[in-house]
């Protein structure tokens, strides 16, 4: 299982939490992910822990001011890069752009979608993997495998009917180690959180959790 946590903005110490998440890793042997604040990506990468971007724009080079250019991305440390979040959304054709231009520098996907019949359209740009995120159930403690645990069966099921081999991974809620086992036993291949432990009292407690049930 594959556990990236995304700390949007949240007023919490990046490097702290990412420190703490490269000490799990390597603890419990799990893969483990830090999706910082694009201003905080080189300072979370020199920690160690495997570091992602929040999002990439679909851009070249040049005049695209506000954007976020996936060769900084790449350059700042990070390996891959979360697109289309609920709280990010894009046009179909951006998505596809910015895949483009997260396969120019080698940067790995994940494409957030709301449902399955958006996972499906989402896996058919062949990303290496999708996000299924009801954004009802963001931030709320309860996780989707919960709350309607056939979401996650269809979305893993739409992905593969789309063809390619693409990951898919269970967001929204997610906070504990059963979170976490449900969404294993639902057919994802990792889980994508937030507030669970970007708002913990205890970050490395909370990742710690996270992980204890994974062989």
């Amino acid at each position: 299982m594959f556990v990236l946590i995304n700390l949007k903005t949240y007023p919490c110490d990046p490097v702290a939490v990412a420190s703490a998440a490269a000490e799990v890793a390597e603890s419990s042997d799990t893969r483990i992910a830090v999706a910082p604040e694009a201003a905080d990506l080189r300072r979370v990468a020199e920690t160690g822990v495997e570091t992602w971007a929040q999002h990439v724009s679909p851009v070249e080079p040049g005049s695209n001011t506000g954007s976020t250019l996936a060769e900084t991305v790449a350059e700042a440390g990070a390996s891959g890069t979360l697109l289309n979040h609920s709280e990010n959304r894009l046009k179909l054709a951006d998505i596809d752009g910015s895949l483009e231009a997260a396969r120019r520098v080698g940067l790995e996907t994940i494409v957030c979608a709301n449902n399955p019949a958006q996972i499906g359209a989402a896996a058919a740009l062949d990303p290496d993997a999708v996000a299924v995120e009801p954004p009802e159930l963001i931030g709320t403690g309860t996780p989707v495998s919960q709350a309607d645990p056939d979401i996650v069966t269809y979305a893993v099921a739409a992905a593969e009917a789309a063809g390619d081999d693409v990951d898919v991974l269970c967001g929204a809620g997610i906070s504990t180690g059963d979170d976490v086992l449900a969404a294993q036993d639902l057919g994802s291949t990792g889980v994508l959180l937030a507030s669970g432990v970007a708002k913990a009292d205890d970050p490395r407690a909370a990742l710690e959790d996270l992980v204890s049930g994974l062989a």
